[in-house]
């Protein structure tokens, strides 16, 4: 019997896709082993968002050749999908694959097949879904590929054109989460909010839709969607549904029109406040998180001012907050006026400081409020944590018979990274 052993950088579409490849190697008799331990295959899931994750990819492939010389290499992911000339000048590594075709990668990896697949004709490998996470919560992947093209980014070279789950799969997937005793699912993607727009049959709202239609399901969540794409129909269901978590993570990247068009973002900052307004009049407790990129090309202090300006305007939940970095084959890659490293760290410096005071503000907010938590694991003291339906963690008195239970809680104060609250009801499955 064979051994393979996993490792995943980058984001959670990664983790999931990952998941989904351990359970096919799983299925056809292979024995995962911690990527610590020796095994006869090696299999990286890479990332090229940054430099670096791509240095990181790096690192770890050599890491695997040097645990184990006679092991089987297999890199998977971005990585392999735009650079495959590259990692094939790694000495070690037997097997590269790309985005597309890992349903076989079964098959890809027993005949050392040393190649990447394109995208000629794209469709959405509908994988079956791994362990992610636990037991809590579980991440299901409805949607691949992004056609937007910011000048920044390399994922829709990596990841290819868009391409969705049907929603039967979806269906289908879920119920099988659900039986495994997951009591929160993540529907994530690369492009969430294009779910169903290649073909125009079907939009992110049925697959919510869908969904939440599945018996058992006691709690889903959105993962990453651009705000253009936010659906009044699916603010309405978010609204009147208390299964789907009242949070949205909407990119803004950044707060300065000059910047975001040069990004080659589909919005401006008054057309962004106008759709956030309307999200928080329709869910008035929903919680809003951001990315934003500090150091863009030729960003000036009035750029970055504006920026720091606008995102105290909104006032998000919290922001994930990136230095600009540099990918080789975007237009911004060849754009004038690069800022330095230095520039774009002290930028991130100020950017956080805000995103500090912006989290303290809208937590504290909630002190006083009943909200529904996904107890997760121990936090010491005597007490349980978990996750809010707006995304907050929350820490409550409660042994290990709280995990993986959704309670009604009473915020009662803060403490450190955690809001602290009294459970009022243990919420049954549904």
């Amino acid at each position: 019997m064979k051994t393979i052993a996993f490792y995943t950088l980058g984001c959670k579409v990664n983790q999931a896709d990952t998941a989904s490849m351990e359970t096919l190697f799983r299925q056809a008799g292979y024995t995962v082993k911690d990527f610590a331990d020796k095994a006869d295959v090696y299999l990286i899931n890479t990332c090229v968002v940054t430099n670096m994750g791509q240095r990181k990819s790096r690192q770890i492939i050599n890491r695997a050749i040097r645990s184990n010389p006679n092991a089987l290499i297999v890199v998977t992911g971005c990585y392999a999908q735009i650079a495959p000339e590259k990692l094939e000048q790694i000495e070690g590594v037997d097997v590269i694959v790309g985005n597309q075709d890992r349903s076989k990668i079964v098959e890809l990896v027993s005949k050392k097949l040393n190649a990447v697949k394109s995208f000629d004709k794209p469709c959405f490998e509908e994988l079956p879904t791994g362990d992610v996470g636990g037991r809590t919560r579980g991440f299901l992947k409805i949607q691949e590929g992004c056609n937007q093209f910011c000048t920044y980014c390399i994922i829709p070279y990596a990841r290819g054109p868009l391409r969705s789950r049907s929603l039967a799969n979806i269906k289908e997937e879920i119920t099988k989460l659900v039986d495994k005793g997951y009591r929160e699912i993540v529907l994530i993607g690369i492009h969430l909010g294009c779910y169903g727009k290649e073909d125009g049959t079907k939009t992110l709202f049925n697959a919510v839709e869908t969904a939440l239609a599945v018996s058992g399901l006691t709690r889903l969540r959105l993962g990453s969607l651009e705000s253009v794409e936010v659906e009044d129909a699916l603010l309405d269901l978010m609204s009147k549904s208390d299964r789907l978590c009242h949070h949205l993570h909407l990119p803004l990247q950044s707060g300065c029109d000059k910047i975001l068009a040069a990004m080659h973002r589909p919005y401006d900052t008054k057309k962004f406040q106008a759709l956030i307004e309307n999200v928080r009049k329709k869910i008035p407790d929903i919680a809003i998180t951001t990315d934003v990129i500090v150091g863009f090309p030729g960003e000036t202090e009035k750029d970055f001012a504006d920026t720091c300006a606008f995102v105290q305007k909104i006032g998000f939940a919290k922001m994930h907050i990136f230095p600009y970095s540099k990918r080789e084959g975007t237009p911004a890659a060849a754009m004038p006026n690069q800022l330095t490293e230095a520039e774009k760290a002290e930028r991130a410096e100020q950017l956080a400081k805000i995103d500090a005071t912006m989290q303290q503000n809208f937590v504290k907010k909630m002190v006083g409020t009943e909200v529904t938590v996904l107890f997760e694991e121990t936090a010491g003291d005597g007490c349980m944590e978990g996750l809010s339906s707006n995304y907050q963690r929350v820490k409550c008195p409660g042994g290990k018979e709280l995990n993986n239970q959704i309670a009604r809680v009473k915020i009662t104060g803060m403490e450190g990274e955690f809001l602290t609250g009294e459970i009022k009801e243990i919420m049954r499955k549904e």
